[in-house]
């Protein structure tokens, strides 16, 4: 063999390596559980309405898991409500729970009237929900973990 050839043969080596190091890696990452706890009303005005979402997470593996990334779709009722990605700086303890809220402005004249109904009668009544998306940890070469989630809150106005 020349050389070249062997450096090759030795670079292919390591790449498939490293790749397989990875993928064994991100297996044996289990995804963090993502729970909405509370869907707050802070502002109600003509045009627009502010709403503050509330997440617990909780991380099942053995150690922290640092997340820099959270992409959400939120449907109440069977209905879509809000959908976004945020940026972020969590650590999440190894085998422990963390909160965040994200702030979700939304122009719900213009939502569908099935929605405005749920927004409404909230208050008197628990509403299923369902969460999915995605968690972004900040540690190489892994992939976004998936995550859903349903159960049933009932949304408050932040002057309750």
């Amino acid at each position: 063999m020349t050389g070249l050839r062997i450096r090759t043969v030795a670079s292919a080596t390591v790449i498939l390596c490293t790749l397989s190091a990875c993928a064994a890696i991100e297996e044996s990452i289990s995804p963090p559980d993502v729970r909405l706890t509370a869907v707050k009303l802070e502002e109600l005005g003509f045009s627009a309405q502010t709403f503050k979402l509330s997440f617990d997470v909780s991380n099942p593996n053995a150690f922290p898991l640092p997340v820099n990334l959270i992409d959400y779709g939120v449907r109440l009722d069977g209905h879509r409500f809000a959908s976004g990605k945020t940026d972020c700086d969590i650590l999440v303890p190894a085998g422990g729970d963390t909160e965040f809220d994200i702030s979700v402005e939304l122009d719900l004249l213009n939502t569908a009237p099935a929605l405005l109904s749920i927004v409404r009668s909230s208050a008197r009544r628990e509403i299923p929900y369902t969460l999915e998306g995605r968690v972004g940890l900040d540690l190489p070469a892994i992939r976004p973990l998936k995550f859903e989630e349903s159960g049933r809150i009932r949304m408050t106005a932040l002057f309750d």
